[in-house]
């Protein structure tokens, strides 16, 4: 199995990006998908998730700004990612939770798959 995310770059503050993570090596129609983000020196963190049926749940620094959906029949998820801010800047990586059917969740932990991970930059 691998989620081969793309999508990364420079950009300025008030711009956008979008990520694309596509998956093989088995489907994730009833999975869940999410991205997560490690900032240098920092931890990573949760930025947005979104259930087999479709929920969506965000961290409270990118909601109204960022937006995640799926394409089941490409087996990708993407992360549309407008009004970015320098602080958006980190590796982004795009994960997926090994168990059909299974709740949402922000904890790292519970997702057995991750990809390798894209470059965002933002400059002020």
């Amino acid at each position: 199995v691998q989620l081969q995310a793309s999508g990364g770059g420079l950009v300025q503050a008030g711009g956008s990006l979008r990520l694309s993570c596509a998956a093989s090596g088995r489907t994730f129609s009833r999975n869940v998908l999410g991205w997560f983000r490690q900032a240098p020196g920092k931890e990573r963190e949760f930025v947005a998730v979104v259930s087999w049926s479709g929920g969506t749940y965000y961290a409270d620094s990118v909601k109204g700004r960022f937006t995640i959906s799926r394409d089941n029949a490409k087996n990708t998820v993407y992360l549309q990612m407008n009004s970015l801010k320098p602080e958006d800047t980190a590796v982004y990586y795009c994960v997926a939770d090994g168990r059909p059917l299974a709740p949402i969740t922000i904890r790292p932990e519970q997702y057995t798959y991750w990809g390798q991970g894209t470059l965002v930059t933002v400059s002020s």
